[in-house]
């Protein structure tokens, strides 16, 4: 069985966070490891931030000086973690998530904020274990599959409308 510990910061003021969003990204988290079949125990850190904190990340990581939804900061290569001395755990690395953006998002979508954030922590996590959609192709789209098949497995299908009033 795969265990996680996922650390999760609220770094942002503009949108309140709902009820069970960070239950959501736990599980979700966990749902990818267990997909992907990975071994042992891991941690991840998980941060909500506004569309200025996350365009300043952008521009000075990837330099691009927009807002962005989300960033993956991955703390290893080609399978290989750093090992968190004090539990054994391997750091997978950060994810930071604009929650203005992902408001946004879900409007434009037409689905809830719970789906939204569902998948950009899906999306993050296969990112921080290695898997790159930039590079086009049979990579993106098996992302993709992985992406979609995890968040059906948590009730969060891509054709399903969770609006909630």
């Amino acid at each position: 069985m795969v265990a996680i510990k996922v650390l999760i910061s609220n770094r942002q003021k503009a949108v309140k966070i709902p009820t069970g969003i960070r239950l959501l990204i736990r599980r979700c988290c966990h749902a990818v490891l267990e997909l992907e079949e990975f071994e042992g125990t891991a941690e991840v850190s998980v941060s909500f931030i506004d569309d200025q904190q996350i365009r300043q990340l952008n521009s000075e990581y990837r330099n691009k000086d927009i807002p962005t939804d989300v960033l993956s900061f991955p703390m290893g290569e080609n399978g290989v973690y750093d090992v968190n001395e004090e539990t054994g755990a391997y750091m997978l690395g950060d994810i930071v998530i604009s929650v203005e953006r992902a408001v946004e998002q879900a409007e434009l979508y037409g689905h809830s904020l719970q789906r939204e954030i569902g998948f950009l922590t899906v999306h993050s996590m296969l990112h921080l274990l290695g898997y790159d959609h930039e590079v086009g192709g049979m990579e993106a789209l098996r992302m993709r599959e992985k992406e979609e098949a995890v968040l059906a497995k948590l009730g969060l299908p891509r054709d399903a409308s969770y609006v909630m009033e």
